[in-house]
């Protein structure tokens, strides 16, 4: 009888796997997600399935994380994006939101990266 032990991190891809498609390469090869894999071109619909399951069976609290560090163009006022910001200078601001970023979280039993200030998360 073999035993295969899995880490958390081989739980948190294979489930970021299971809930959002791999990128087609210049072939239209899916390549499937990775550890350091971008998750910031990923389907909104897929990501917030990916992230609903991950907080259930990960006991992560995503609640404190703020996501305009790695949304900052979709956090803009509508007004400032049409007439005000240059997209290029605005997403060139952009942190990487990894696979790699929800494992090591989950690991800690906590989200370890950009969260709200207290005072900022009630103003949301």
């Amino acid at each position: 009888m073999e035993i295969i032990l899995m880490s958390i991190q081989d739980d948190v891809l294979k489930l970021f796997r299971e809930e959002i498609p791999g990128y087609l390469d210049e072939n239209w090869k899916e390549i499937p997600l990775e550890l350091d894999s971008e998750l910031f071109d990923v389907p909104g619909d897929d990501l917030h399935s990916a992230l609903t399951r991950y907080e259930k069976e990960f006991k992560v609290d995503l609640s404190c994380v703020n996501w305009k560090p790695y949304y900052p163009w979709h956090n803009l006022p509508l007004f400032t994006r049409w007439f005000k910001a240059k997209w290029e200078e605005v997403e060139g601001t952009r942190l990487p939101l990894t696979v790699r970023m929800f494992a090591e979280s989950a690991e800690a039993g906590k989200w370890l990266f950009e969260i709200w200030p207290d005072e900022q998360k009630d103003e949301t």
